[in-house]
């Protein structure tokens, strides 16, 4: 049976038009790879926080697990791209698990994560800046940006020192100081604000006479000690210097 070539062409549209409807319609699935990576297996240590979601699945729009914190180690199980980003499926001890943007760990697997951590650290100001600096010794030990990085983290420190004397001045009544019979210089050394300092293993110095706070200096004394004849020695010695004449600094007449 013949069929005009009128009713042949409307049969050829329809059966086009169904199909493109089905394309427009199918949903975009995450790109896995399709041979294991050399990523899965590795361990990998969460750093950026502003990337750091744990999700369900392996897209910029899938639900949240939670946020991890920086410095939590993870495991990594797949690796998926998707909504132009690549994810890492991992494993998050005690009992978590799922998807997290690659961007937000750094390890020493993968070539490149130690100039961006380096990167990073420059980048970001406060008290993060510390918190990732003592992230990047950690898990880069041997660096070739570690003497930079070291002179850095000292300068922070020295200007959050001030910024320490300042709060505390302001903090501490010097009535109730007296009044209690206690040491001067202990009350500045038990101040509140330095906690979270001490449990990264920071010290501060406090000069009694001066009423400041001051850095010890431990990330110079390494540059001194184990970078000898760099530029960055030569800067780390002049801030030692700096330092003995702060700390033999007499009140103000």
């Amino acid at each position: 049976m013949k069929f005009p070539v009128s009713t042949i062409l409307l049969i050829i549209l329809v059966a086009t038009g169904h199909i493109f409807a089905q394309k427009r319609t199918a949903p975009v699935k995450p790109k896995t790879a399709a041979t294991k990576s050399a990523e899965v297996g590795q361990t990998a240590v969460v750093i950026d926080e502003t990337l750091s979601i744990l999700r369900k699945t392996p897209s910029l729009f899938s639900d949240v697990v939670h946020r991890m914190q920086r410095g939590r180690k993870v495991q990594i199980l797949g690796v998926a791209e998707a909504d132009g980003v690549k994810f890492y499926k991992v494993t998050a001890p005690p009992a978590n698990f799922g998807w997290v943007q690659a961007d937000a760990v750094f390890g020493k697997f993968r070539p490149g994560d130690e100039e961006r951590l380096a990167k990073l650290v420059q980048a970001i100001d406060a008290f993060d800046q510390i918190e990732v600096a003592g992230q990047f010794f950690e898990l880069y030990p041997a660096s070739k940006f570690r003497p930079a990085i070291l002179l850095l983290y000292g300068d922070v420190l020295e200007e959050a020192a001030a910024k320490l004397t300042k709060s505390a001045s302001t903090q501490l009544k010097r009535d109730e100081m007296a009044a209690s019979g206690a040491p001067l210089h202990s009350y500045y050394l038990n101040f509140n604000m330095l906690d979270r300092y001490r449990r990264l293993g920071i010290i501060f110095l406090f000069n009694s006479a001066a009423k400041q706070f001051h850095y010890d200096g431990a990330s110079w004394k390494e540059i001194v000690t184990k970078f000898a004849g760099t530029s960055e020695a030569v800067e780390a010695q002049k801030r030692l210097d700096a330092l003995k004449a702060k700390m033999e600094k007499t009140a103000a007449k």
